[in-house]
């Protein structure tokens, strides 16, 4: 069966998109990888202190976005083999798990939305319980594991303190401090760089999911029309 006219067009259309969505796929899964393997995420991220590591939070949510990708990759090869061999089967099943991708998606944006500041919160309350230590007026080696978590901190991120500036800090911040200016208020706060550095891959990770809905809404409204022409052309027996 060979379908023509308008519904030609409508199957290559289709083809188009889930071809863009075959990307897509490879776009998340590449940018999962590239914030897995980021170095400032993974300095911080690796920093044990009392026995305990960094929340790992931040990782759970890239092997999700990994696992995602790849299964976009499947999703958007199954919808442009279906589309050429002009199958209703296979379109039906790019169909339903479109649908469920979809949801997720949305279900995805929703508690991001609400955890938005999830993970920025659990490493600067990492940071702040290392702080305390840090600033011990005892020599003891609780203390010196958390000057090493503030130099971690610190160096990576080009910050200093919390911007509190208690008498504590300023007594031992040039030592926790090294790289920065000796006015310790020319340098900036490592709350809010925590907080920016999160910020600025979140807007990276809105902006391709806002994108890869919208091919996604296209490729069901297409699918159901080709679906619906396959069918309308197929000769009754």
């Amino acid at each position: 069966m060979v379908l023509t006219g308008c519904s030609q067009c409508i199957k290559y259309t289709l083809f188009f998109l889930n071809f863009m969505f075959w990307l897509a796929g490879g776009v998340i899964l590449v940018l999962a990888l590239w914030l897995r393997s980021d170095s400032q995420i993974s300095n911080l991220l690796m920093v044990q202190f009392e026995g305990s590591q960094a929340p790992g939070t931040f990782y759970i949510s890239v092997y999700i976005l990994i696992a995602v990708g790849a299964v976009m990759m499947f999703v958007g090869f199954l919808g442009c083999y279906g589309a050429i061999q002009e199958s209703q089967c296979l379109l039906g099943t790019f169909f339903t798990c479109l649908v469920i991708l979809f949801a997720c998606e949305v279900a995805a944006a929703i508690w991001g939305f609400i955890s938005r500041d999830t993970i920025s919160d659990e490493l600067i309350n990492f940071y702040d319980a290392a702080y305390m230590k840090s600033v011990d007026p005892v020599e003891t080696p609780t203390r010196q594991a958390a000057s090493k978590v503030l130099l971690a901190f610190h160096g990576t991120l080009e910050c200093c303190g919390k911007g509190d500036y208690n008498e504590l800090f300023l007594a031992v911040r040039s030592t926790l401090c090294p790289k920065k200016p000796v006015d310790l208020l020319a340098s900036q706060s490592c709350h809010m760089k925590l907080r920016d550095l999160f910020t600025e891959k979140l807007h990276v990770i809105g902006l391709a999911a806002l994108i890869i809905a919208l091919i996604m809404v296209f490729e069901m409204i297409f699918t159901m029309v080709l679906c619906c022409a396959i069918r309308n052309a197929t000769p009754a027996h």
